[in-house]
């Protein structure tokens, strides 16, 4: 297996201009439905199985922080995790940046189905949910353990009648493209958590609020998704030659910082789908709501810092952010 810390010995440069190829191709293919088909395979419109036997009470761990910081990562193109630049060198400083977690809560924009789950699978695979790229990201594995009692514990916060417990999913590009830099021994555990995306941005704020606790249980919630994501426009300038950023995306993605800064929850739910910038940044919501959940998971008493900032291909900003 490849470290994501090491270029492709083979050709570097000719498997980075192949991911990037890839790009177009996706969307010139129709790649927005295959990544949606492949974010919810035939299996996915059934529950998992739940165990009864699950503990629910709080976790209790020993030797952990306070209360955890909650974490928001720009995670962008999946060539990030064999890339060498400024993105991939951002998540390994997330790592950095908040105290060693006993396990991570995920909530990928690539996991967005229909209702409210919980992966609780014991060995949750590495999923490749991509085509058309480089084969160094196909043989990339991500073993992280999972803590199916952790699963169980965020059912019972966010109310067992709202959201299940799935063994048919498990680590999606969303989640282990970050943690392969913050963590790369993958040793800390991990379970995801669905988007429901027939909930409305104040269903999914609710929802993000019930998980506070976790993180006095020593608990790294973690959003991954970006503030701006619009492929279709950032595929078009990378065909023209240009990859500068428009008005639009600036303006949202400054909108965006603004009303974290200022915990203004109620701007932030308004600003998509609600105003002309939000709908050219996010054509589906799937990598927007991530942010809702870090945010939700916060209080008046986190501040919140950006330590990358940035967009990649014009129109997908790889912000990301840290509360508390």
């Amino acid at each position: 297996m490849r470290s994501a810390h090491e270029p492709d010995g083979a050709s570097p440069a000719r498997e980075r201009e192949a991911g990037r190829r890839a790009f177009v191709k996706m969307l010139t293919a129709g790649a927005a439905a295959a990544l949606a088909a492949a974010c919810e395979p035939a299996s996915a419109r059934r529950r998992g199985r739940e165990s009864a036997t699950m503990s629910t009470d709080p976790i209790e761990t020993t030797d952990r922080p306070a209360r955890m910081p909650v974490v928001f990562a720009g995670h962008g193109s999946p060539m990030n995790v064999i890339e060498d630049n400024e993105w991939s060198r951002g998540f390994s400083a997330l790592g950095g940046l908040v105290p060693r977690p006993s396990a991570i809560l995920a909530i990928s924009a690539h996991w967005f189905v229909d209702g409210t789950f919980l992966t609780a699978n014991p060995a949750p695979r590495t999923i490749h949910d991509f085509s058309g790229f480089p084969p160094a990201l196909y043989e990339i594995d991500y073993p992280a353990p999972t803590r199916v009692d952790l699963a169980a514990r965020v059912r019972t916060l966010l109310g067992e009648a709202r959201a299940g417990l799935r063994e048919d999913w498990g680590l999606d590009h969303g989640t282990w493209s970050v943690l392969r830099w913050m963590y790369p021994a993958a040793d800390v555990p991990v379970i995801q958590l669905s988007l429901d995306r027939r909930l409305a941005a104040s269903g999914h704020l609710a929802l993000a609020r019930s998980l506070a606790p976790l993180r006095e249980e020593g608990v790294l919630i973690m959003g991954s998704g970006n503030v701006v994501h619009n492929l279709r426009d950032a595929f078009g300038r990378m065909r023209g030659g240009d990859t500068s950023t428009p008005a639009w995306a600036q303006r949202f993605d400054e909108a965006v910082k603004e009303a974290l800064l200022a915990r203004d929850a109620a701007r932030l739910t308004s600003l998509v789908p609600d105003t002309d910038d939000g709908r050219l940044a996010h054509p589906s919501p799937d990598h927007w709501l991530p942010l809702l959940y870090a945010f939700g998971a916060t209080d008046a008493s986190d501040a919140v810092r950006f330590p990358t900032e940035g967009f990649d291909l014009g129109s997908i900003s790889m912000r990301n952010a840290v509360f508390g």
